[in-house]
């Protein structure tokens, strides 16, 4: 019998509208399935009517796709949902009075169904402006404002794709106007967003993946993963799927079937390939040099989530904070310095201890040390994304390559630096003196690993950024400058007591490897992509008056 049913959740009761379950924030996709059997498996217009009235009956936003069925020509289906819905909801309120008043007047208006509705599981557009602080009738007149706008615009473009041939995506869209206006969204009615991938967007050929990939990294990755944890973006972090239902809703540019971009997109430019030392280089040879540069909403999407995943990882890395994982760490650091001692390379309690006396020289380095470790890596890649799109590509893969490889020796062989070895006697410039049983490093000391030491990724992107630099630069200076920031981070690891001599080695090492995993996988640089490119860019020709 179709109609609310208690909904038991801990010690609370939600009404949902057809089924009960027991944990909490789980519903089942029965009203995305049953539009889609609609709309695609189903025989004859009334059994499809049908079974979109039984899902509107369960969902009642599903009802936008009455007007999507009348005004694409399937008007006895549109009248088959309009009827089986209200059937439905005529039986439940029969059969359950009670339960039907509260799943219509709580449920419909924006109470219920697994949790607040104001929590950030509620991706409606309801839910957003409850976040946003609005209530009252301001906010009842602003949802069903925007609300009528969305669906408009939407229904608009989900006919056009109908008549284009596009029946899914025309679908999709639809759903998506129903995510929007609907007082709730849980977790199965956000599948609609998941399914708006078969429309294709964008022009030219390097820009066919960026909606694809959006929606699937929007709809599987936690919202903290795609944006930074800053107060600013929070509107942003909290609505992350309601903007990409919003988006595909109303403003992604879905391409016709009769654009010649549909199935002929314009092709990515190329560097001439350059003749390799080694005879199977490159071993991917389909990564050739582009000479354009990538999508930025793509790329930002890549560093971003590549960052991300950097960070947890790095936190899980054995020789966290706990006295075995402190304990193996601080052996390790012990091996090291021995082996420096061995070496006769362990200067960094003399240069530590000279530093931390000369005020004006310690306050400059913990400075550099502190800042520079970000700031300039993203320069150099804005600068190269804007200016050497065709060598942003070969510099970008490199870095990620040495930031993995680091990761695995974070994971294999914590490390303490000098300023957590207790016994040594070096000062810690940047945090100042520390309880190495509860140490703090400020907003630092959840979220990162203080003992991911080895290699040092401080020493490896600024070498990084030299090496790029100093390839890169046209002029001398440029290229001294460039090298002369490996040096100074070196300088500042060594004597903020951060960093082992040999964790600077270790560094080197990895940025190395990603330089040379880079070369084997697509080859060497094409140092005349530069001029290629200029080359295949069409002068205009003077006009004659």
């Amino acid at each position: 019998m179709l109609g609310p049913v208690p909904l038991v959740v801990g010690k609370h009761t939600w009404w949902s509208g057809r089924w009960s379950l027991r944990t909490r924030g789980k519903e089942t996709g029965h009203p995305v399935l049953l539009v889609l059997l609609g709309c695609f498996a189903a025989r004859g217009q009334r059994t499809s009517g049908l079974l979109i009235g039984v899902a509107a009956a369960l969902q009642p936003t599903l009802l936008l796709f009455t007007p999507l069925l009348w005004c694409t020509g399937r008007r006895r289906a549109a009248l088959a949902t309009g009827v089986t819905f209200a059937a439905c909801t005529g039986l439940a309120w029969a059969a359950m009075p009670h339960d039907s008043h509260r799943y219509w007047v709580h449920h419909m208006a924006g109470v219920g169904l697994g949790g607040p509705a104001d929590g950030p599981a509620n991706q409606s557009l309801h839910g957003a402006l409850l976040r946003l602080g609005l209530n009252g009738p301001l906010e009842v007149a602003l949802f069903l404002s925007l609300g009528a706008a969305v669906t408009v615009l939407a229904l608009r473009r989900a006919v056009r794709c109908f008549r284009d041939g596009q029946l899914l995506l025309a679908v999709a869209i639809t759903g998506c106007a129903a995510i929007v206006v609907s007082p709730t969204a849980w977790q199965h009615q956000l599948l609609w967003v998941l399914l708006t991938v078969t429309g294709r967007v964008g022009r030219r050929a390097s820009d066919r993946y960026v909606w694809p990939v959006t929606v699937v990294v929007v709809m599987t990755l936690p919202a903290t993963m795609i944006l930074p944890n800053m107060a600013s973006l929070d509107p942003v972090r909290d609505n992350v799927v309601l903007l990409a239902a919003l988006a595909a809703a109303t403003a992604v540019p879905f391409l016709s079937r009769a654009s010649p971009a549909w199935r002929s997109p314009l092709p990515t430019a190329h560097a001439p390939e350059v003749p390799a030392r080694l005879r199977h280089v490159p071993l991917l040879p389909f990564l050739r040099r582009v000479l354009t540069r990538p999508n930025l909403l793509l790329e930002l999407l890549l560093l971003r989530v590549t960052y991300a995943a950097y960070s947890q990882v790095r936190l899980a890395a054995t020789g966290g904070s706990n006295s075995a994982g402190r304990a193996e760490a601080e052996e390790h650091g012990m091996q090291v310095h021995d082996l420096e001692r061995t070496l006769r390379l362990d200067v960094e309690h003399w240069v530590n201890h000279t530093v931390a006396g000369i005020g004006w020289l310690r306050e400059f380095l913990d400075q550099y040390y502190t800042s520079f470790h970000f700031v300039v890596p993203l320069a150099v890649l804005a600068v190269l994304y804007w200016r050497r799109p065709a060598d942003y590509r070969w510099a970008r893969s490199a870095l990620g390559f040495a930031t993995l490889l680091a990761l695995v020796g974070f994971w294999l062989y914590p490390l303490a630096p000098p300023r957590l070895m207790p016994t040594l006697g070096f000062i810690d410039t940047v945090h100042g003196v520390q309880d190495f049983s509860r140490p703090d490093y400020g907003t630092l000391t959840a979220l990162t690993n203080q003992y991911a030491a080895m290699p040092s990724l401080h020493f490896g992107w600024s070498l990084w950024c030299g090496v790029v630099i100093a390839v890169l630069a046209s002029r001398w200076w440029m290229k001294a400058l460039g090298l002369l920031h490996p040096l100074c981070t070196a300088s500042a690891i060594v004597a903020t007591a951060n960093h082992w001599v040999l964790d600077a080695a270790g560094g080197a090492v990895v940025v190395a490897a990603g330089f040379g995993l880079t070369y084997l996988l697509s080859g060497p640089r094409a140092a005349t992509a530069a001029a290629v490119g200029r080359e295949r860019t069409p002068t205009r020709k003077p006009v004659r008056g």
